[in-house]
Order: structure tokens, then sequence, then C-alpha cells
């Protein structure tokens, strides 16, 4: 079974395609094995290569999206059968902690990411619970492979982010940085759905044109305009009721100068480093709610998946590579270039 892979972290040099063994013919009881036609990367597949404070069983197969088709179902496995085209949801729970039980499988205590804590999609199959798996919805026009291997990590994030941790409202302000990310790409689209205005940023007058063709209200260029006095000179000195922030120590504080009172920053990535700081009268004198959120639970999972089957939530695919050419993706991602995803062919 060919794979890419990681020996010992470090630079994008260390990823290689090799041969492993492959994947268990007969999945468990509540297992089923897909193979994977197409896989998207995620900025998490670089963080993985450069080194996360983890117990990497290497080869350590990379990607935590993938897309593809059925091939065996464990026993108690009913609502799936082989043929079916699927497309996976990479955060896998054990289902029976108190968190699980509750309905909050995000916060499982026992929670894994496919290509970061367990074998990932850039392979030819993978084996995964019945529950992470959901059948690829019917579109016109179809919805391609590339396209559900793009689907399932940004938009969850982007979902539980804006409608259940800061419950966007119709009429309020949005501001989102680094347009271009799939995350804040989904963001938008989600945030325009909820009804609200939405404020997008960017270094690349490229990547602003496009977020205004598909929905942004007003565009910055964070590089040449301070974000935060332009919020605030578009909302009347109000600022911003929402704030998406998974850039981390270099946006943070314009993110919390760009916040209207009660305002809400709600924050699942730190791309260019975790450590910020806070004045706390300013917290809570303002009435700041400061949200973490990572990924989504099975409900949530469910519901955009048949918003992607409405059309709303169809993603963008910035660039379809190879699977010989999986190296030469991540170094287009590690550079920034992107306007949506970026995604790996595995088979046809």
């Amino acid at each position: 079974m060919r794979a890419w892979v990681i020996r010992a972290t470090g630079s994008l040099d260390r990823i290689e395609l090799t041969d492993l063994p492959p994947a268990a013919a007969t999945p468990g009881p509540g297992d089923v094995r897909v193979g994977i036609r197409a896989a998207a990367l995620n900025h998490l597949d670089l963080h993985v290569v450069q080194g996360l404070p983890l117990e990497y069983r290497f080869p350590h197969i990379l990607g935590a999206d993938g897309a593809g088709v059925v091939e065996a179902v464990g026993r108690d496995v009913a609502a799936l059968r082989p043929g079916d085209r699927v497309m996976l949801n990479p955060g896998i729970a054990d289902y029976s902690c108190e968190y699980c039980r509750a309905g909050e499988h995000s916060l499982c205590l026992n929670y894994r990411l496919l290509g970061e804590h367990v074998p990932g999609t850039l392979t030819e199959s993978v084996v995964v619970p019945a529950q992470n798996v959901a059948v690829i919805p019917t579109l016109v026009p179809p919805l391609g492979w590339a396209e559900a291997a793009a689907f399932s990590l940004v938009t969850l994030t982007a979902w539980r982010m804006l409608v259940t941790r800061a419950q966007v409202r119709a009429g309020e302000t949005v501001l989102i940085w680094g347009i271009g990310g799939g995350v804040a790409l989904a963001a938008l689209r989600i945030a325009k759905l909820r009804g609200a205005k939405v404020i997008v940023t960017s270094s690349s007058d490229a990547k602003l044109q496009a977020a205004k063709r598909l929905g942004a209200d007003v565009t910055l260029n964070h590089t040449t305009q301070k974000i935060s006095q332009e919020v605030r000179a578009l909302t009347n000195k109000r600022g911003a009721d929402v704030v998406v922030d998974s850039v981390g120590e270099a946006t943070w504080d314009e993110s919390l100068r760009a916040l209207a009172r009660g305002g809400r920053v709600v924050s699942c990535g730190a791309t260019t480093g975790p450590k910020v700081g806070i004045d706390l009268r300013r917290l809570f004198w303002y009435q700041w709610s400061i949200l973490g959120s990572t990924m989504g639970n099975d409900a949530e999972y469910r519901e955009i998946v048949r918003r992607l089957g409405t059309g709303e939530l169809r993603p963008l695919v910035d660039r379809v590579y190879p699977f010989g050419e999986a190296r030469a993706a991540f170094e287009r991602l590690a550079r920034g270039e992107q306007l949506g995803k970026i995604v790996i062919q595995v088979a046809e």
C-alpha cells in the first residue's frame, strides 16, 4: 500500500512516498475500510510534519481529510455498504466517555484526528469507525472526489466556531482573518448564511477580490491597512460583534482592538504562534467572550453534510495534485498561495 509518510519531524523534505502493509482486510465490528480517491491538505498537516507534542509512531501516514469508496464494513455496520461513495470526518472519538454521552464528541477524553494522532488519509485505504463516514450527497453538478475530500475538516470547524460557539446572528458584523484558507472561506459562507455582514482580510489583493465575488461585504489588506481602525470606522466606532481568528500571535491584539463591547473572539488555531496576552481590565470592562473551538460533534457533522446536499456549503478547491506530487502540494500550502483547499488525487 503506497502512502506519504514521515519517519521523523522537521522540514518538508522529511515527507516521502513509501510502501506499507495494507489496511486490515476485515474491519472491526463497528469499522469501515475506505479506498481513498482524494485527500485534502490542512495547516494541521504542516504542523504534524514540523513536530507536535505527540507520541509519533513512525512511519506516520499524513493527511486528515479524505473521500473514497467503501471497500468493506464490519459486522455491526448497517448504514453503509461496499461501493458507497463517502467522505470522512477526521475527528475520532471513543463514543463512550462522559462528553461523548452528552453529544460533545470533540471534547472526548480520547479524541484523535486522522493524520495527527492516528494514521491519515494520504494512502490507498484507511479503516475508521462507521460514525466517521458520511455518504456523499447527490448534487447538480455532481460533487467530485476533490470537493468531497476538501469538505469535512474546515467546514465542521467553521460551523462549530460560528454557529455553536459564537452563535452569530443576523445583522451582526463578523471579522475573518486570512481569507483564502479553507476555514476562513467556510466561515465566510456560514456567516453569510446566518445573515451577518462580513469583513475579511488578506495580504493578497487577488484573494480579496475573489472573496468579494464569494460574498464578502468588505475586504481589507492587513499589510497596508490598520484592521482595527478600519473595522471601527466601518461600524461607526462600534467594532465587530465576532472576530474569527485562527492566526494567533500576529493578529491577536488587533482582534481585540477591533472587538465591540460584549463581542466574541473565537479561535481554532495559532498558525503564527500560540502565546498571546490580554489586559484583564479590558476583558471584564467590555464583557468580551474569548471562545476556543475544535472540530465539532456528530450532530454538527450531519448538519453540515445536509447543508452540503442543499448546495449551501459546497467547498472551494484551489488545486489538485497527482499522488506522486504530494510534496509540491505541501509546499504550496506552506507558501500560503492557495485560495481554497489543496487536494491530492490518490486514485482514479
